[in-house]
C-alpha cells in the first residue's frame, strides 16, 4: 500500500464515519474511530518514511502480534497447568488413596503406628507400612482438616521393610489384620494383642482371616 492509497483509504473511513454519526445503534461502538485513528497512523506513517507500507516493518503491528503471541503462550501455559492439576486430583482421588488414608489415620488414633516394636511380645512392628501408604501422605495433605494427621504421619516415616520376605510371619500377618480391620472399620475397641498373639500361633489363619475381612469389606461397598 502506497501513501496515496493510505490517503484515499482515511477519506474513505472518515466518510463512513461520518455517515454513521446519527446512527443510534453505532453511538458508543468504538470500531469506526479506532478506523479513522488507524488509517491516520499508517497514513502518519508512509508520509515519513515513504515507500510501501509492509506491516512486518510497522512497530505498532509487530508489537500487537507480540501481545497477541505472548498472551495465547499464556493462555496455552494456563491450560497445561489446569489440565495437571485435573490430572493429579483425579490421581489423588483414585488407585484407593482416599481408604489407604483413613486407613492409615485409624491405625494411628489406634496408637498402632510408629514406634511399636515389641508390643505385646510381637516380633517387630505391629503394622507394617507399605510403598503407597506415602502417595496417602499426599492426599492427607491435599485437605487442611486432615494436615495435623499428616505431620503426624509424615514424623512416623511411612518407609515399608527393605525386604519383606525377611520380615518374621507373624510380624506380616498382624500388620495385615490389623491394617484389614482399620480398613473395614472394626479396629474400634480391639486388643492389638490379641492380633499378635494369634498370628505367633498360626500366621496363615490369620492372613485368611484378614483376606476374608476385606472380602466382606468390598462387597458391602
Amino acid at each position: 500500500m502506497t501513501a496515496t492509497e493510505a490517503a484515499a483509504a482515511l477519506e474513505d473511513a472518515r466518510l463512513q464515519q461520518h455517515m454513521d454519526r446519527d446512527r443510534e445503534d453505532l453511538a458508543e461502538d468504538e470500531r469506526g474511530p479506532a478506523e479513522v485513528a488507524e488509517w491516520e497512523r499508517i497514513t502518519q506513517l508512509l508520509t515519513t518514511t515513504g515507500g510501501v507500507y509492509d506491516p512486518a516493518g510497522d512497530p505498532v503491528v509487530q508489537d500487537e502480534l507480540a501481545a497477541e503471541a505472548a498472551a495465547a503462550a499464556e493462555a496455552e501455559e494456563e491450560l497445561r497447568d489446569l489440565e495437571r492439576e485435573q490430572e493429579r486430583q483425579e490421581w489423588l482421588h483414585s488407585n484407593g488413596l482416599p481408604e489407604r488414608a483413613h486407613m492409615l489415620m485409624t491405625l494411628e488414633k489406634a496408637g498402632l503406628l510408629g514406634r511399636t516394636e515389641g508390643r505385646h511380645g510381637a516380633e517387630g512392628p505391629l503394622v507394617l507400612h507399605e510403598h503407597e501408604d506415602h502417595h496417602a501422605l499426599d492426599y492427607l495433605n491435599e485437605y487442611g482438616e486432615f494436615y495435623e494427621m499428616f505431620r503426624i504421619l509424615e514424623g512416623h516415616g511411612m518407609a515399608p521393610p527393605h525386604n519383606l520376605d525377611a520380615v518374621p510371619a507373624s510380624v506380616r500377618a498382624h500388620s495385615t489384620l490389623l491394617r484389614a480391620m482399620a480398613r473395614a472399620g472394626t479396629l474400634e475397641g480391639f486388643d492389638a494383642g490379641h492380633a499378635v498373639r494369634l498370628a505367633q500361633a498360626d500366621p496363615d489363619a490369620v492372613l485368611a482371616l484378614a483376606d476374608w475381612i476385606e472380602s466382606r469389606g468390598r462387597s458391602s461397598r
